[in-house]
């Protein structure tokens, strides 16, 4: 087969696998075209080309598969009762009944004040309990 061939090839799969959810198996397929386009380029007979595309294909899902999914997945959640008791600043002011914003952990959160009062910006407080993705405070 013709290098480009595999060119081609190998690209069409890393689109399939963009495109398609889940599995990262086509990824592994298309790299393993891509190498035997550069075999195909260096002069390997068809032969060799197509015994190298399956084993190299299943060699590259067998060895790096497992290891790049558990790279690509997404830390473990952060229980929201876990935030109760943490310390926060305010990054504006909070008035009576209001809300603003206010950081914890380095992410903004909305913020109101758990007894009704006003708040000023930079001001430190306490999380006293979490409703959806607002977090009530009172000053420490």
């Amino acid at each position: 087969m013709v290098w480009w061939l595999w060119v081609v090839l190998g690209l069409l799969l890393l689109v399939v696998e963009m495109v398609t959810p889940g599995g990262m198996f086509a990824l592994f397929f298309g790299a393993a075209a891509l190498c035997v386009a550069a075999l195909a380029g260096l002069g390997f007979g068809p032969v060799w080309q197509w015994v190298t595309f399956p084993i190299l294909s299943v060699l590259l899902l067998a060895t790096l598969r497992g290891r790049l999914q558990q790279r690509l997945r997404s830390p473990a959640t952060v229980p929201i009762d876990s935030l109760v008791g943490q310390e926060a600043v305010l990054l504006q002011d909070v008035p009576a009944g209001g809300e603003g914003r206010a950081e914890l952990r380095g992410v903004p959160w909305s913020t109101r004040s758990a007894g009704g009062g006003a708040l000023s910006r930079g001001q430190r407080c306490r999380v006293e309990r979490v409703d959806g993705v607002v977090l009530y405070v009172t000053p420490i």
